[in-house]
C-alpha cells in the first residue's frame, strides 16, 4: 500500500472490536486516524493502545446520530490535522430481538445509528473530497443488507438502506474523484456478536458457546470472522489498487451469502 499514507482517516465507532481494528490498520500504514465513538472512557483506551506502537491518533467523542455532534466533529479534525480524506462509517446498533418484543425505541436508536448516522457523516465529511477530487467512503454494513435475518428487523432493515445509500452516493461521485464502497461482514468475532449470542442464550435456555456455534456454522467455512480480515480489504479499498471499483457490496463472511 506505498500509495496509502499520510492520509487523515475518521473511524466512527472506533472505541473497540471491528472499529479499533479498523484504526490500527489504517494507522499501521502511517495515517493519521482519528477515532470517534460515544463511550469516552473506552475510546481513549483505544486510541491509548493503538499510540502506543507509534502511530498518530487522536480520539474525539461523538454521538454520529447527533448532526451537531458530527459537525462540531468535523471542526475539530480540520483544526487539529485538515480535511478528513478516508471516512469509515462503523458504527452500528445491533440487537438480538424478535420483532414482537421490539420496543420503538430500539427501532428508532438502530436507524438513527446505521443509516442517518452515516448519512450525517457523509454531509459533513464529502463536500471536502468533492473540493480535492480524492476520497474514500467504505461503509461497514453486514450480509443482512443483502439477505433477511430473523430476530434483527432493525439491524436488517438499516443495513439494507445503507446499502441503496452506497450505490446512490456512488453514482453521483463517481467523476468527482471520489470512491463509495460498502463491506458486507457476516458473524464477526468480537464483543457485539459475543453479546448477541448471550442474549439469544438466555432467551432459548441454550448455552452461549452453543450459540456462537451456530453463528459459525451460518457460513459453509464454519468460523467467525476476524476483525482484521474486514481491516484488511478495507485497506486494500482505500488505495489506489481498486480506484475503479464504486458503488460495490462485498461480502466477507466465509461464504455465508454468495450474492
Amino acid at each position: 500500500m506505498a500509495d496509502l499514507h499520510g492520509k487523515i482517516v475518521l473511524v466512527t465507532g472506533g472505541s473497540g472490536g471491528l472499529g479499533q481494528a479498523l484504526a490500527e490498520a489504517f494507522a499501521m500504514t502511517q495515517n493519521r486516524v482519528v477515532l470517534t465513538a460515544r463511550n469516552t472512557a473506552k475510546l481513549e483506551a483505544a486510541a491509548e493502545k493503538i499510540a502506543r506502537k507509534g502511530a498518530q491518533v487522536l480520539a474525539l467523542p461523538a454521538d454520529i446520530s447527533r448532526r451537531d455532534q458530527v459537525k462540531s466533529l468535523g471542526e475539530k479534525i480540520s483544526a487539529h490535522w485538515g480535511d478528513v480524506q478516508i471516512l469509515i462509517n462503523n458504527a452500528g446498533v445491533a440487537r438480538a430481538i424478535s420483532f414482537a418484543d421490539m420496543p420503538d425505541a430500539l427501532w428508532d436508536q438502530t436507524l438513527e445509528t446505521n443509516l442517518t448516522g452515516v448519512y450525517n457523516c457523509c454531509k459533513v465529511f464529502l463536500p471536502a473530497m468533492i473540493r480535492a477530487k480524492w476520497g474514500r467512503i467504505i461503509n461497514i454494513a453486514s450480509i443482512t443488507a443483502k439477505v433477511g435475518f430473523s430476530h434483527a428487523t432493525a439491524y436488517t432493515a438499516s443495513k439494507h438502506g445503507l446499502l441503496g445509500l452506497t450505490r446512490s452516493l456512488a453514482l453521483e461521485t463517481a467523476r468527482a474523484g471520489v470512491t463509495v464502497n460498502a463491506i458486507c461482514p457476516g458473524y464477526i468475532d468480537d464483543d457485539r456478536t459475543h453479546e448477541n449470542a448471550k442474549i439469544m442464550a438466555e432467551k432459548t435456555g441454550k448455552r452461549v458457546e452453543d450459540i456462537l456455534k451456530l453463528f459459525a456454522q451460518s457460513a459453509p467455512q464454519n468460523r467467525l470472522i476476524a476483525p482484521d480480515e474486514v481491516a484488511s480489504l478495507a485497506l486494500v479499498i482505500a488505495s489506489e489498487k481498486l480506484r475503479a471499483m464504486t458503488g460495490q457490496a462485498i461480502n466477507v463472511d466465509g461464504g455465508a451469502v454468495m450474492a
